[in-house]
C-alpha cells in the first residue's frame, strides 16, 4: 500500500464508523484503530418496525390480526441481527465455486467468519460476535451493503 491508499483508508474508516480495521497482506500487515464510542441502533430499528406494522394490522382486522402479529414481535425480540461494520459489497463465501461460511441453520461460535464485505478492493472478514443459530441470511450474494445494514438474524446459545 502507498500513502495514499493508506489515507484513504484512515477517511473511511473515521467516516464509516467502525473503530478498528486491520489488513493482512504477505508483507505488509496495518490496524488503525478509532476512540470513537460505537454506536448501536439495534434497538431502534427493532422497535420502529413493530410500532409501524401494529398500526395497519389493527386498521385491517383489530382482534383477530392483532394476537398473530404479537407473537412474531415477540420471535424476532429474541434474535440478534448482526449488521455490516461498513460499506462494500456482501459476500457469503471465499470465492466463486467455494462453500458459504455460513448457511441457515448453521450453529456459529463467537469468532466464526460469517461472510467477507468487500471495501475499496479488500475483502474484510465479518466474524459474528456471538454464539447461537443462523435463523436467516438477510442479503443476497454479491449485493451492496450499507454501514449497519442487517445481514444475519441468529437465535442466541
Amino acid at each position: 500500500m502507498d500513502i495514499k491508499q493508506i489515507q484513504d483508508l484512515i477517511k473511511f474508516v473515521s467516516k464509516s464508523g467502525v473503530n478498528e480495521v486491520s489488513i493482512e497482506e504477505q508483507d505488509f500487515k496495518i490496524t488503525i484503530k478509532t476512540n470513537q464510542e460505537p454506536t448501536y441502533v439495534t434497538a431502534s430499528v427493532p422497535a420502529v418496525a413493530p410500532v409501524a406494522a401494529a398500526p395497519v394490522a389493527q386498521a385491517a382486522a383489530p382482534a383477530p390480526v392483532a394476537t398473530p402479529a404479537a407473537p412474531a414481535a415477540n420471535a424476532d425480540a429474541n434474535l440478534i441481527t448482526i449488521k455490516s461494520p461498513m460499506i462494500g459489497t456482501f459476500y457469503r463465501s471465499a470465492g466463486p465455486g467455494k462453500p458459504s461460511f455460513v448457511n441457515v441453520g448453521d450453529d456459529i461460535n463467537t469468532g466464526n467468519v460469517l461472510c467477507i464485505v468487500e471495501a475499496m478492493k479488500l475483502f474484510n472478514e465479518i466474524e459474528s460476535e456471538v454464539s447461537g443459530k443462523i435463523v436467516k441470511i438477510l442479503v443476497e450474494d454479491a449485493q451492496p451493503v450499507e454501514y449497519d445494514q442487517p445481514l444475519f438474524l441468529v437465535e442466541p446459545k
